[in-house]
C-alpha cells in the first residue's frame, strides 16, 4: 500500500485566487507549502543539492507564471509535482549519461530526518546514501514508483521507455538498493 504523496497538500481555491492575482503573502504561503516535497523529490530523483535546490526554484517559477492557465479540473498539488517531476526529466536528459551524479560527497538531506527519533533518522539516512548510488534513472524509477505512486506506464511516458523498462529498472534498483543496505530477499513459504 502506497501512502500519499507528500505533495498532497489541499490548497483552499481562495489562496490559489489570491496567488493569481499575484498577491505576495499567497505565492509565499504556496512556497512554504511545497518547498520541502519539490526539494525532495528532486533530491532524491538527481542525487544533488545544488540541483535539487535549482529544481525547487525553477519549478515554483514556472508555477507562479503559468498559475493562471490552471484551471482546477485535477488538484493542485498534481499539477505542480508534474512540473517538478518534468524539471528533473529535463536536467536528467541534458546530463546525457546512466552513471550517478559526480560531485562533492552526497550529504542526506538532514531536513527530511529532522522530528524523526534517532534510529528512524539513521534508517532514512542509510537510504539516502544508498540511493545516491545508482544510477540516475533507477534511482527516479524507485522514487516514482514507491513515492509519488505513479504507475510504470506513467513512467514509462515520463522517461520516453517502455513499461517493460520502467519494471526491469524498479526489480534492478530495489536488489541493488537491498545489497547495498544488506537486506536479505524475502523468502515465500
Amino acid at each position: 500500500m502506497n501512502r500519499p504523496s507528500a505533495f498532497a497538500i489541499d490548497v483552499p481555491a481562495a489562496l490559489l485566487d489570491r496567488a493569481r492575482r499575484g498577491e505576495h503573502a499567497a505565492c509565499e504561503q504556496l512556497y512554504r507549502w511545497f518547498e520541502r516535497p519539490v526539494y525532495s523529490l528532486a533530491l532524491r530523483m538527481l542525487g544533488d543539492p545544488d540541483a535539487a535546490m535549482d529544481v525547487l526554484q525553477d519549478t515554483l517559477m514556472k508555477v507562479f507564471q503559468k498559475l493562471h492557465g490552471f484551471r482546477g479540473e485535477a488538484p493542485f498539488w498534481g499539477w505542480l509535482r508534474q512540473v517538478a517531476v518534468n524539471e528533473c526529466l529535463m536536467r536528467l536528459r541534458s546530463r546525457g549519461r546512466e552513471e550517478p551524479f559526480e560531485a562533492e560527497a552526497f550529504e542526506p538531506d538532514l531536513l527530511a530526518h529532522e522530528g524523526l527519533l534517532p534510529p528512524m533518522a539513521a534508517d532514512a539516512a542509510r537510504l539516502a546514501e544508498a540511493l545516491a548510488q545508482l544510477p540516475e534513472r533507477t534511482r527516479a524509477v524507485l522514487w516514482l514508483h514507491h513515492v509519488e505512486g505513479y504507475t510504470h506506464e506513467e513512467i514509462a511516458a515520463l522517461l520516453g521507455g517502455t513499461p517493460s523498462f520502467s519494471k526491469s529498472q524498479l526489480a534492478r534498483g530495489t536488489r541493488r538498493l537491498r545489497a547495498l543496505l544488506d537486506l536479505k530477499e524475502a523468502t515465500h513459504a
